[in-house]
């Protein structure tokens, strides 16, 4: 069975967001995997400790830096990654993005001459945060996609996930090959171990570029991009609260400022 996670070089979200002079997001900063990929990584792992023969990919798109992404998932556990890198892909909106990694999964099926039986993703990435990744490219792959996974499970010929809601759980199943996002409720991703760190240097990674998955310029980056960022802002900075002190009217003048913004 193989296991394809996608995995995604993000800013790290304690430091300061930046943007470049074409807004889009400043990348040379400090980067880590995004969180919420680490679900989709340790879920692909714990199936493949459950199922037992299988293989865990971790495929990124992005620059060079990217990589530190896949060699975080290598170091959970992954086995092998794939990375996609060409200078033609900056700017690439949510919909050129999903076709490059659409085109990557077949490049690497037919590299490998075996299917990708599952692909798990997390279910947004931190710094876009749109959460139409996995079902975009499940429609270019023609395959089914069941999301916001709180529980996966493999069996036979299928995957069946559990989706909870806010008063009921829903129990979906679908044939692999598939598509399958998680959330951050599903598991508790695991720490990289020192043993771990050492054995993701050895740890194989294909690298592609447009040419190689078949794709045109005009597809991705700039040109091909379907969304365009015109204007970014600083967030205004917080505002000292009102205080308050309680002379013996303190719960009347709580009501007060509430009803004055319609709270009750």
């Amino acid at each position: 069975m193989r296991i394809v996670t996608f995995v995604k070089y993000v800013p790290d979200a304690a430091g300061d967001r930046t943007f470049e002079e074409d807004n889009t997001v400043d990348r040379e900063s400090d980067g880590i995997l995004s969180e919420l990929d680490e679900y989709a990584v340790e879920e692909a792992l714990k199936i493949k400790e459950a199922v037992g023969d299988a293989e865990v990919i971790a495929l990124t798109v992005g620059p060079e830096d990217a990589e530190d992404a896949v060699r975080k998932a290598l170091q959970m556990g992954a086995d092998a990654g794939v990375h996609v890198d060409d200078e033609d892909l900056e700017g690439t909106c949510a919909v050129g993005t999903a076709k490059v990694l659409a085109a990557a999964i077949k490049a690497y099926e037919e590299e490998e001459e075996e299917q990708v039986d599952l692909i798990l993703t997390g279910l947004a990435s931190t710094d876009g945060g749109m959460s139409v990744m996995p079902a975009m490219v499940a429609e270019l792959l023609g395959r089914p996609a069941a999301t916001q996974a709180s529980e996966v499970t493999v069996e036979g010929n299928a995957v069946r996930i559990r989706r909870d809601g806010d008063t009921s759980s829903q129990f979906i199943e679908v044939n692999l090959p598939a598509v399958v996002s998680v959330t951050d409720q599903i598991n508790e991703p695991r720490y990289p171990s020192f043993k771990g760190i050492m054995v993701a240097k050895k740890k194989p990674i294909d690298y592609y570029d447009l040419e190689d998955l078949e794709l045109d310029e005009a597809e991705v980056g700039f040109d091909g991009a379907t969304t365009q960022v015109v204007n970014v802002a600083e967030r205004l900075p917080r505002t000292a609260g009102e205080i308050v002190t309680d002379e013996g009217e303190g719960g009347n003048q709580l009501v007060e400022w509430l009803a004055s913004k319609k709270l009750v």
